[in-house]
């Protein structure tokens, strides 16, 4: 799971145009047909306008050489609509399946948040207390100091905390299981970005912390946490926290595949132990849970009034590009048509995710299934999104 570019957010309905029959009978008698409404109904077999978000993922995999991209885009009455384009196996050639299950990546982040938020709600956490606070002594590292460091910070990438996947080699950890302090560890070793609060900076390591934070404060796993406070809440059916030792995708999904440089053959990386991601990005769903669970965040459906609005108090996050500003573990992107749709993205290998959802309750998710070689593929996977809710 890379620092994201989009951290971290339908289509045209086939309009039939119709074909008017010419009727051969007199202009009296065509005039008495139309005033008894007895025109002839659009033929079935009428040309369609062409679906714009089936477009864009047709030329995902066609230009881009995406293996598959799947959509789930949801109306303001809550359907859902699913698309899917390219094939979900390489070697045997097989359809997609719609609405697959994906590793989603840093998405994970804003399940980790809202359960934070959730906590401060309840007075168990405070947001603008230190990390020391709940992990004494734990916080420590060359100008790294957990008294001088808040929740807030880590939520909202403001803290200076060394990325601790930078660097990190997937094919070596690919089936390795880690414990959250392991992965710390690896932060630790290098110094701080910048003193606390200073800048905005991507870092998975603040989700590390984010994650060790709630377990302190509950007592429970963090997987327990966000399957209890938010998957079953909401009624994501096909969302889950992989367990320990569990490498594979449990329902239908496409198969993910990695690149070793630009232009190297694909090479299935479906498998994998995801605990390297832990909070930062070890989740599975689907497009349209995720379609649903960020528009019963902004709905209102998982947090009080005050914590969404804290969650939605956004800095600017100039890396991210597209005028792009961070909350708590969500992110702001500026629409094509105006105005603006909140969520997050995910890369993990094998998968990129991008969507969010309005305020208005639409909402829009895109996956493909290797990461994007180059920006500008990053970049239309993401105008994808932009599509589907402009649509």
């Amino acid at each position: 799971m890379r620092e994201q570019t989009w951290q971290g957010c339908g289509s045209s309905e086939g309009r039939r145009s119709g074909r008017r029959r010419f009727l051969s009978a007199s202009v009296a008698v065509a005039a008495a047909v139309v005033a008894m409404g007895a025109l002839t109904p659009p033929s079935a077999s009428a040309a369609a306008k062409p679906d714009s978000v089936q477009q864009s993922l047709d030329a995902l995999v066609r230009n881009d050489g995406m293996p598959a991209a799947l959509a789930g885009v949801k109306d303001r009455d809550g359907h859902v609509r699913n698309y899917t384009a390219g094939v979900g196996d390489l070697a045997t050639g097989s359809k997609v399946p719609k609405d697959g299950q994906v590793r989603i990546g840093s998405n994970t982040k804003t399940f980790t948040a809202v359960v934070v938020l959730q906590l401060v709600g309840e007075g168990k956490i405070g947001l603008d207390a230190s990390v020391e606070t709940y992990l004494p002594g734990l916080v420590r590292g060359e100008g790294i100091d957990g008294r001088h460091i808040t929740v807030r910070q880590l939520l909202q990438h403001t803290s200076g905390l060394p990325n601790y996947t930078d660097g990190l080699d997937v094919d070596a950890v690919r089936y390795q299981y880690f414990e959250p302090r392991e992965l710390l560890d690896r932060a630790l070793k290098h110094k701080a970005d910048f003193p606390p609060g200073t800048k905005w900076a991507y870092s998975n390591t603040n989700y590390l912390f984010a994650g060790l934070i709630v377990q302190k404060v509950t007592g429970r796993p963090l997987a327990e946490e966000i399957t209890h406070r938010v998957v079953d809440r909401v009624g994501l059916r096909h969302t889950y926290f992989p367990a320990v030792g569990d490498m594979t995708i449990r329902e239908a999904h496409p198969k993910g595949y990695r690149r070793d440089s630009a232009g190297a053959p694909l090479r299935d990386f479906t498998e994998m132990d995801p605990s390297w991601g832990w909070a930062a990005g070890q989740m599975i769903s689907t497009n349209s849970d995720l379609d649903r669970f960020y528009t019963a965040l902004l709905g209102g459906g998982l947090l009080p009034a005050a914590q969404l609005a804290q969650m939605r108090t956004t800095v600017p996050a100039e890396a991210l590009g597209h005028g792009d500003r961070y909350g708590l573990g969500i992110v702001s992107r500026p629409l094509s048509c105006g105005g603006a749709y909140w969520g997050h993205g995910g890369d993990i290998p094998g998968y990129e995710t991008r969507g969010g959802a309005t305020d208005d309750g639409r909402g829009a998710y895109v996956a493909v299934t290797t990461e994007p070689s180059d920006e500008a593929a990053e970049r239309r996977v993401e105008a994808a999104v932009d599509t589907a809710l402009c649509r």
